[in-house]
């Protein structure tokens, strides 16, 4: 009996791993494609918010990337490449934890684009952020280019209604009617 029981487990287990696989390569078909980009939330920084004395141009006052942080900002730049999505450009939130991660990706050109800065402190500042954001991706659109946008949990949620993870893809696409849609998740840890 017990050994049946660890067959059946085996057997969903291989089946929940190939469905996930299959997921992960359809999220990747998504990022190829030419009319998304990639939304990142910034790699692991411990921690929630920023300190007290927190300052936009002194990452000494920021909560930062750890070095497990910058090791997976760069497996996450690795594995896009392994996977063919091409990047135009970064676009970033200017906290340090994002340019880093940004950096990190290993694509170039890397902007500052203040529309993905946290409103973690001030959510007054949401919804004029995420209407800021989608025009900059509508502008993109315009041009034919493909972003990785760089930015923290509170602006990817707002935009999307997904909570990601530290390091987490939210594979995005802006419709006609100026609404984005979620095309695929990338998991990262």
């Amino acid at each position: 009996m017990f050994r049946d029981f660890m067959r059946v487990c085996s057997v969903a287990a291989l089946w929940i791993g190939l469905a996930g696989a299959a997921a992960a390569q359809d999220a990747f078909e998504a990022a190829r494609a030419d009319d998304t980009h990639i939304l990142m939330r910034h790699a692991i920084a411990p921690g929630t918010g920023d300190p007290a004395d927190f300052a936009l141009d002194d990452c000494a006052t920021q909560r930062n990337l750890s070095d497990e942080g910058r090791d997976q900002a760069r497996r996450i730049g690795e594995r896009l490449r392994e996977n063919g999505v091409e990047i135009d450009v970064v676009l970033t939130s200017q906290w340090c934890r994002s340019r880093d991660t940004a950096e990190l990706l290993g694509f170039q050109p890397v902007e500052d684009e203040p529309a993905l800065n946290s409103f973690f402190r001030n959510r007054g500042t949401a919804d004029e952020q995420t209407a800021a954001l989608k025009a900059r991706i509508k502008a993109l659109d315009t041009a034919g280019r493909k972003a990785a946008l760089v930015s923290h949990q509170v602006n990817i949620t707002a935009l999307t209604d997904v909570f990601p993870a530290s390091g987490e893809i939210v594979v995005i696409a802006l419709g006609d009617d100026g609404e984005v849609s979620v095309e695929g998740r990338i998991k990262t840890q």
